[in-house]
C-alpha cells in the first residue's frame, strides 16, 4: 500500500524552505522530491519562478507527474540529485540556479509500503531499493556477498558494533535457507545481536547498513553536494536535511571546506583572502522543535544545513 502525500509529514518545512527561497522569481532544485511537501511550499514562494525536482523511486515520479500537470513551473525527472548538472541544463536552459534543497535518506512512505523492503517491522520481499528497476536487491546481495564485504557494509554505513557476529549469524542461515524476506532478515539479526539499545529494534543499524550500501546514498551525496555548489549562482543557497550521523558528517565536513577552505598549518603565512572562499554557512545547524518532534517522532534526529554562495 502507497501512503498518500497527506500522511507523509515533511521534515522542517518552513525553516528550509524559509532558507531556500530568496527569489520568487528564481530557479529551483528539489534534489529529493518524495511526496512533495517541500515542493508544494517552494512552489506556494514562487511566481515566474520554476523547479526541477529529482527522485529516484518510481512511485514518487508518479505522484510529481502528477504535480507537473497542475503547475507549468514544475518538471521533474527520475534520476539521482548528483547528476543535476545536466538536466538543470535540459530542463532551464542553464546552468546556475537560486537554490538546492536535498532531504536525504529514505522516505516515510517507502518505510511503511512492506512491499518495497525497507521495513524490519513489516514483513515484504527483501528489496530496499529505492528505484526497484535499477541494480541489485538487498535479497540478491545477501546471497552472494562475501562474509566480510558484509560486515564492512553494516559496520561502516549502519555504525553496527557487532556486524562481524551478524555478518556471520547470515552466511550460515543463507548457507541452507535463502533470505528473502525483511521480516526473516531481521530475525537472523536479532538473534545474533548480543546487546540491544533500548528503544531501538536491534535489526536497525544493520538494515541501515545495507540500505545505504544498496542504494549508493552516501557517494550520490558527496557527487550531489559537489554538482550542487557548482550550479548556484552568486547568492544561492544549498539546504540539506541529514537523519543520521553518517550523513551529517558528510554535510557538515564539506559545508565547513567550502566557507572556510582547506585546514592549513598555523605557521603557513596565508590569509583568508588567499583562499578564494565562495561560500559562506548561513546560521547555526537547525534542529526540530519540541512540538515537531511529538507531532512526528522520526523528525527527532533530522539536521538542516545551509551554504550560500557568497562570489564565483
Amino acid at each position: 500500500m502507497t501512503k498518500t502525500m497527506a500522511e507523509h509529514i515533511s521534515v522542517m518545512l518552513d525553516e528550509s524552505v524559509d532558507m531556500l527561497v530568496t527569489d520568487k522569481n528564481g530557479l529551483y532544485v528539489d534534489g529529493t522530491f518524495g511526496r512533495g511537501g517541500h515542493t508544494r511550499l517552494v512552489l506556494e514562494r514562487l511566481e515566474a519562478g520554476r523547479l526541477l525536482g529529482f527522485d529516484k523511486d518510481p512511485v514518487a515520479i508518479r505522484h510529481g507527474e502528477l504535480l507537473q500537470q497542475e503547475d507549468s513551473r514544475f518538471s521533474i525527472v527520475q534520476d539521482s540529485f548528483a547528476n543535476m548538472a545536466t538536466h538543470i541544463s535540459d530542463v532551464f536552459g542553464v546552468d546556475k540556479v537560486d537554490g538546492v534543497m536535498m532531504d536525504l535518506g529514505v522516505s516515510s512512505p517507502q518505510i511503511d509500503d512492506a512491499e518495497r523492503g525497507f521495513s524490519f517491522m513489516n514483513d515484504g520481499p527483501l528489496d530496499m531499493r529505492m528505484n526497484p528497476d535499477k541494480g541489485i536487491s538487498a535479497a540478491q546481495w545477501v546471497a552472494t556477498v562475501r562474509e566480510k564485504d558484509m560486515a564492512d557494509v553494516m559496520y561502516q554505513y549502519g555504525e553496527e558494533r557487532f556486524s562481524r557476529r551478524i555478518a556471520k549469524a547470515i552466511c550460515e542461515y543463507r548457507s541452507h535457507t535463502p533470505i528473502l524476506t525483511t521480516l526473516q532478515l531481521s530475525k537472523i539479526i536479532a538473534e545474533a545481536n548480543p546487546a540491544w539499545e533500548k528503544g531501538k529494534n536491534p535489526a536497525t543499524r544493520a538494515f541501515q547498513g545495507i540500505r545505504i550500501y544498496i542504494n549508493n546514498e552516501l557517494g550520490d551525496l558527496e557527487i550531489g553536494l559537489e554538482a550542487a555548489t557548482k550550479a548556484l549562482k552568486v547568492g544561492g543557497r544549498l539546504a540539506v536535511i541529514s537523519f543520521h550521523s553518517l550523513e551529517d558528517r558528510i554535510v557538515k565536513r564539506f559545508m565547513k571546506l567550502q566557507a572556510k577552505g582547506p585546514e592549513l598549518p598555523r605557521h603557513l603565512p596565508i590569509r583568508n583572502a588567499h583562499l578564494d572562499i565562495k561560500f559562506k554557512t548561513v546560521g547555526k545547524a537547525i534542529k526540530p522543535s519540541l512540538s515537531e518532534v511529538s507531532e512526528n517522532v522520526r523528525s527527532r534526529s533530522a539536521v538542516l544545513r545551509v551554504l550560500e554562495r557568497v562570489s564565483d
